[in-house]
C-alpha cells in the first residue's frame, strides 16, 4: 500500500497491489455497489455527502474504506470535503471488462426489482 504522508492523506493500494478478491468483495455489498453505480453514472469526483445511503455515518465510512482499500475508488481531500472517484483506468487495465460487466448486471437487476411481476395466469 502507498503510505500516508500526512494525517489528511489516505492510503490506497498501488495498481499492481489491487487483488481481484478485494475488488469482488468490495462490489459484493449492495450499499457499496450503489456507491460505485452512482460514481460511474456521474463520471467524476463526488463528496461523501452526495450519497444518501440507508446506513449510519460510521457504516458509510466503513463502506468507503472497503472500496478504497480494495482499489475500487480513490479518495482525496479537497478542503474539508473528501472526494471519491472510481479507479476505472486501473480496474480496466487489471481486469478488462469487469467493472462494465458488474455495472451492466447491477443495472439489469435494478430494472428487474423495480418492474412489477406480470399477473399469474
Amino acid at each position: 500500500m502507498t503510505t500516508a504522508t500526512s494525517p489528511r492523506a489516505l492510503e490506497h493500494p498501488a495498481r499492481d497491489q489491487i487483488r481481484l478478491e478485494a475488488v469482488l468483495h468490495a462490489l459484493a455489498d449492495p450499499v457499496r455497489l450503489r456507491i460505485v453505480r452512482d460514481l460511474a453514472r456521474e463520471r467524476g469526483e463526488l463528496s461523501c455527502s452526495y450519497f444518501d445511503l440507508p446506513v449510519t455515518k460510521s457504516t458509510t465510512t466503513h463502506h468507503f474504506r472497503v472500496l478504497r482499500e480494495g482499489g475500487v475508488i480513490r479518495q482525496t481531500y479537497r478542503g474539508t470535503a473528501k472526494l471519491n472517484a472510481l479507479r476505472e483506468g486501473d480496474l480496466e487495465a487489471l481486469f478488462p471488462g469487469l467493472l462494465d460487466a458488474v455495472l451492466t448486471a447491477a443495472g439489469a437487476q435494478a430494472v428487474r426489482e423495480n418492474t412489477p411481476e406480470p399477473p399469474a395466469v
